[in-house]
């Protein structure tokens, strides 16, 4: 299987606007309203914070799942998320469609550890992923992750390739 790496194409995750932008070269090809932390930015493990600056997609997980397939620990469940699932486990946190997780490439920063601990992006389990429909947009909520609807993540699971350069910058 040949990987087409185009170092030309990355991600851009802005926290201010709740929006992750595709560039192709320095062009804009799509934009999607996202969710990030809750708990605003930061990198330390069990922060429930979104981390800035340079990551790349470590692993991208779910290709052949159906929309709205459930993953716990980055396996699929067998189960689709619908309304009445969702009722009946209020408390998840739903990991749907697809998962693109998340590596950072900073030492000290969001790879590996610092003064305070472990800061590690990877580590900490941060994926771009589908959330339900029921969950709005455009507000931070999540609990690190960087949440997207399902079509939109389907739709850039399939724009994208290990080893993409993506960025989390504030603003």
């Amino acid at each position: 299987m040949t990987h087409n790496k185009t170092p030309d194409q990355h991600l851009v995750i802005n926290i201010a606007e709740q929006t992750l932008t595709v560039y192709q070269q320095h062009a804009e090809t799509a934009r999607y309203t996202i969710s990030t932390a809750r708990n605003g930015i930061g990198s330390q493990q069990d922060s429930g914070c979104t981390p800035l600056g340079k990551h790349i997609i470590e692993m991208k997980i779910g290709g052949s799942e159906p929309m709205s397939a459930v993953f716990v620990g980055r396996v699929p469940t067998g189960e689709i998320y619908d309304d009445e699932l969702g009722t009946r486990h209020p408390n998840r946190d739903w990991i749907l469609s697809r998962i693109l997780w998340l590596s950072g490439l900073e030492e000290g920063s969001n790879k590996g550890s610092n003064s305070q601990g472990g800061c590690d992006t990877y580590d900490r389990y941060i994926y771009i992923h589908g959330t339900p429909d029921t969950e709005p947009m455009g507000i931070p909520l999540s609990h690190g992750c960087v949440r997207m609807r399902n079509e939109d993540i389907v739709e850039l699971f399939e724009q994208v390739e290990e080893g993409m350069p993506v960025t989390i910058v504030p603003n």
